[in-house]
């Protein structure tokens, strides 16, 4: 579908310059605009924040391992993140629980050994988002990555040789422009590859319809002993099916009608509870006007059905809600052309590669597009074996001196289902990140480097 495949290209490109042009305004104040056309924004110089070797936008699990990664190369490194803390989806996100890191060496498993240390984790995978603020912080610094929070990537320049160059962010220091020889995309919606002007993908191959979002939220209160004894939820490990269903079915109980159909409850520390129960179904990550929209409904539902468990007394009678997530989950934004595309029939054959960057052993996990489709997920009759993600799904085909890592990188809708969780984009950051640094000491383009002699 046309809708499906777009490209995006920074008006006031030119060839022979890397740096922006908004129009012949010279040094008129004045404000022009046009009822037809909008405003066109006037011309200004803008101050160079930094010029370096390596900088990487979005500071959540691929934004940290390739940052970290990169520094530990040799290379100058800048990590830009647009929220307050690093971890994206682990933190803001309130995720709290890492899937698919059991056969990932290197920085993810360092982190997991840092948690455990730190008494940040309550059991393997699930871990306490405050300390994973702080110990996400510490690694960064130690590696030598300059952090700048708060920061957003607004817009990307290439040269004339169809390389990116430059990058805007706007920031408590108002806008402000950096240089760097590698940048990698770990935004998870592919935002900087997007503005530098790659060919994407979005959605499903037919429909164009994304997965569904969701709302993280933590709680207190709940009788987790009673629970576990009545083999209703566990206090350690992840829910079972049967739980699930025990959740969806008291939600019912408390006369609503849930938008997933599978909401999980798990224990993050001794009295606090995880949950996850929450669908928005037909949003795009593209309007956000419908994010906005789907933010709002989804923090509804979640108080709501907070409120209706209280009601029911019993192992509900004290609970309540701790926090809603500062920025509501996307599984699925723009998968961004690559050298290579990871396809659902890479999956299905256990592909390996040359220069593969890690292990998926993830199954496909699509959920509903829409309610009527049962409001949970599932992995449409897909069966994948182990498989591997080459380094040149992470390398962007149409602009040079970009690179990906997370779920942005180059694949299929169904490939997406599998390699986007946590602890594949630490791992395909960390690939990333080597290669960058290396790419930017030795100055060559990223797909110049072999991956398996870095």
């Amino acid at each position: 579908m046309e809708t499906n495949r777009r490209r995006f290209i920074k008006t006031g490109l030119l060839a022979a310059t890397a740096l922006p042009v908004h129009g012949a305004l010279g040094e008129d104040k004045s404000i022009p605009f046009s009822i037809n056309k909008g405003f066109m924004e006037p011309s200004r110089s803008l101050p160079i924040a930094k010029q370096t070797e390596v900088i990487v936008c979005g500071g959540g699990p691929a934004g940290i391992a390739a940052a970290i990664a990169s520094a530990r190369q040799g290379a100058k490194t800048t990590l830009i993140e647009m929220y307050g803390c690093l971890g994206g989806i682990w933190t803001t996100g309130l995720l709290s629980y890492i899937i698919d890191y059991e056969n990932k060496p290197g920085i993810m498993k360092e982190l997991v050994n840092n948690l455990e240390k730190s008494d940040a984790q309550h059991f393997a995978k699930v871990y306490d988002a405050e300390l994973m603020k702080w110990t996400l912080d510490k690694m960064c610094l130690d590696a030598g990555v300059e952090v700048r929070l708060h920061t957003k990537v607004t817009a990307a320049y290439k040269n004339a040789k169809n390389s990116l160059e430059y990058i805007t962010t706007e920031s408590f220091s108002g806008r402000e422009a950096w240089k760097a020889k590698v940048f990698i995309d770990t935004t998870g919606n592919g935002e900087l590859a997007a503005q530098a002007g790659c060919y994407f993908d979005i959605g499903h191959p037919e429909s164009g319809k994304t997965q569904p979002m969701s709302l993280m939220a933590l709680l207190t209160g709940v009788k987790e002993d009673e629970l576990n004894n009545g083999g209703l939820m566990k206090k350690i490990g992840y829910p079972t099916a049967s739980e699930k269903n025990f959740l969806y079915s008291e939600i019912e109980r408390a006369g609503l009608n849930a938008s997933y159909t599978k909401p999980t409850l798990f224990g993050v520390r001794d009295g606090l509870v995880a949950m996850m129960a929450n669908h928005q179904y037909g949003v795009s990550i593209l309007d956000a006007k419908q994010v906005s929209k789907a933010t709002i409904e989804a923090r509804a539902e979640v108080n709501n059905i907070v409120n209706g468990l209280r009601s029911l007394g019993g192992v509900w009678s004290n609970v309540r809600l701790v926090s809603t997530a500062s920025q509501i989950g996307v599984r699925e934004g723009r998968r961004i052309h690559g050298r290579y595309m990871i396809t659902k029939e890479d999956l299905i054959k256990g592909a390996q590669f040359d220069d593969g960057v890690c292990s998926v052993d993830f199954g496909v996990d699509v959920h509903s597009l829409e309610k009527k489709d049962g409001g949970g997920y599932g992995g449409h009759g897909i069966k994948s074996k182990p498989y591997e993600i080459p380094l040149g799904a992470l390398i962007a085909k149409d602009v040079d001196g970009l690179m990906m890592a997370g779920r942005c990188i180059s694949g299929d809708f169904f490939a997406h289902a599998s390699y986007r969780v946590t602890g594949n984009a630490v791992a395909m950051g960390e690939a990333a990140g080597q290669v960058a640094g290396q790419a930017a000491l030795e100055n060559k383009r990223p797909q110049e480097i072999k991956y398996r002699k870095v």
